[in-house]
């Protein structure tokens, strides 16, 4: 199971995957950084960006800090891998 590591940035107008950031990507939600609320929202964005189910996916390191560790259980090392590579840096 893949780690992939992801910055944070809550309170956005809107919820999207903005690029790459360093190793793993970075994540704008509007939901506000409070009671899990924007943690949520990331997984939301990260599963539909890789077509797995919310359950997939699990975060595990950083849950109060900007920048976060999820563990990617719906795909390999390799699939992932394809899925940054098609993205920019931003």
């Amino acid at each position: 199971m893949p780690d992939l590591i992801v910055k944070v940035v809550p309170g956005a107008s809107k919820d999207e995957l903005t690029g790459r950031f360093g190793q793993g990507v970075k994540v704008r939600v509007s939901a506000p950084a409070e009671k899990g609320r924007a943690n949520r929202s990331v997984i939301d964005v990260l599963a539909h960006w890789l077509g797995i189910p919310c359950s997939a996916i699990e975060l595990i390191s950083g849950p109060r800090n900007p920048r976060k560790i999820f563990r990617i259980s719906g795909l390999g090392e390799m699939e992932l891998a394809e899925k940054l590579k098609s993205l920019q840096q931003s």
